[in-house]
């Protein structure tokens, strides 16, 4: 049941199916239906019908009419592009702040609470999982001090989001794997080496998101 509030019906629906897809509670690959929707968040279809088109608008749906809306499953080629552009990303913000002793130092701080309170997290719980998990590397990005590339990241959070609580439902011992690449990572950037961060990340990305060749662009641009 949607809770009441000033926002209209159709955009609470959109809210709880998306925020559904995001965590996978709605997989990709699956057929839902405008009724079951309407019936489980006691609203009317009408709602459901504008919540359903402004998700195929964004990519996350495919309407099929008299048969639902299939929930687009996350391609191979999205998840590369996905990851090739947050690789780019941090890599370049790390770079930006080894140099900063003082910069590096406060990065190290924020990124040691994330994990404090990610390694705290039940891994059942993938929206907290997902969102601290993206947390972590907007905090990387955010470092760098270049808010149109920060802005971009951010863009990507909800692809990253899913992308992480697929691989986690997939495999749940990808939630102990991402911890320990983020301690990794994290150890990295305390040293100032932007070396190794680089290679470290590509490993962790590929591995998580299962990506069995990472390509060629992952981690050798410079």
């Amino acid at each position: 049941m949607l809770s009441t509030s000033g926002e209209s019906a159709a955009e609470r629906v959109y809210r709880e199916v998306k925020g559904q897809i995001l965590t996978n509670g709605i997989a990709g690959g699956e057929l839902i239906s405008e009724g079951d929707v309407a019936t489980r968040c006691e609203v009317s279809r009408t709602p459901v019908r504008e919540a359903f088109l402004r998700l195929e608008a964004e990519g996350w749906m495919r309407l099929y009419p008299k048969r639902g809306a299939l929930v687009v499953p996350i391609s191979e080629r999205e998840a590369r592009d996905v990851v090739e552009a947050r690789a780019l990303l941090e890599e370049h913000a790390v770079r930006g702040i080894v140099g900063h002793a003082a910069d590096r130092a406060v990065l190290v701080r924020q990124l040691d609470d994330n994990l404090a309170a990610h390694s705290a997290v039940d891994p059942d719980d993938l929206a907290e999982f997902s969102r601290l998990d993206v947390e972590f590397h907007q905090l990387i990005v955010s470092a760098g001090d270049n808010p149109l590339l920060a802005d971009f990241y951010v863009s990507l959070g909800e692809r990253h989001r899913r992308m992480t609580t697929s691989s986690v439902h997939r495999n749940t011992a990808v939630a102990s794997r991402i911890l320990d690449d983020h301690r990794a990572l994290l150890a990295d950037i305390e040293r100032g080496d932007a070396n190794a961060f680089a290679a470290a990340l590509v490993v962790h990305l590929a591995g998580v998101h299962d990506l069995r060749d990472p390509g060629p662009t992952m981690g050798g641009r410079r």
